[in-house]
């Protein structure tokens, strides 16, 4: 397939590096098997440092995240881009208060995931992520509007995979402990009835996917990257 229309040009407000990464990498391999070999929409990334952002979600000023978001707002929409993406979960608990500041038009990365768990026929989704996002209202309101149901782990569980996050994968160290941390959480949501887990941290996809986990996953990274793919290039 090659497009003949105008690709819209996809802005990336990035947060920690792997996730975006892993975003990145996914729309350009996509966008080559679908428009041709080399082939992809233009992407304009911008990114403050990841310490600026803890610094407010430290401070639990979640206003202050939504100001780095809109910042990168902006000097993407100067750039070009035509909507923006964020591959980060747990940022999105700011997205809301300043969607009517922004410059562009967002795809929500809980809908992007909402939408293909009602394509697969899934209905109780367990959560996994950072304990911010894990204790936020980002995918059960988003889910609760779709008819999904949302588990949470338990306290311990998202307080070590919260550890697991932000000391090994935003860093890029992928562990074999974690991965078996993982699966064990994740047992346990199939237990408790769930019939898919959404990895809900865009930096889990790096070590857990459909061949190693107890339920079928939901990739919140790749999902959104192709997403945003069929929006620029308008299917």
């Amino acid at each position: 397939m090659t497009s003949t229309t105008r690709e819209r040009h996809i802005g990336i407000v990035a947060c920690s590096a792997e996730g975006a990464a892993l975003c990145y990498r996914t729309i350009c391999h996509e966008g080559a098997r679908q428009l041709g070999p080399y082939e992809h929409p233009q992407l304009t990334m911008h990114s403050h440092a990841l310490a600026a952002y803890m610094r407010c979600i430290d401070a639990d000023d979640w206003a202050g995240v939504g100001e780095l978001m809109l910042s990168s707002a902006h000097k993407l929409a100067s750039a070009g881009a035509d909507f923006l993406i964020c591959p980060d979960n747990t940022i999105h608990q700011a997205l809301a208060p300043i969607l009517a500041r922004s410059p562009l038009p967002w795809l929500h990365i809980a809908d992007v995931v909402a939408d293909e768990a009602l394509a697969r026929g899934y209905k109780r989704i367990g959560l996994t992520g950072t304990r911010w996002l894990v204790e936020s209202e980002v995918y059960p309101e988003r889910f609760a509007a779709h008819g999904l149901a949302t588990v949470r782990p338990g306290l311990a569980a998202r307080m070590e995979i919260n550890r697991i996050i932000m000391d090994e994968l935003v860093n890029g160290e992928c562990k074999p402990a974690a991965i078996a941390y993982f699966q064990q959480t994740i047992a346990k949501m199939k237990d408790g009835a769930c019939d898919a887990v959404v990895l809900g941290c865009t930096e889990i996809p790096l070590i857990m996917n459909n061949g190693n986990s107890p339920l079928p996953t939901l990739d919140s990274t790749r999902l959104l990257a192709r997403a945003a793919l069929r929006h620029a290039i308008g299917q």
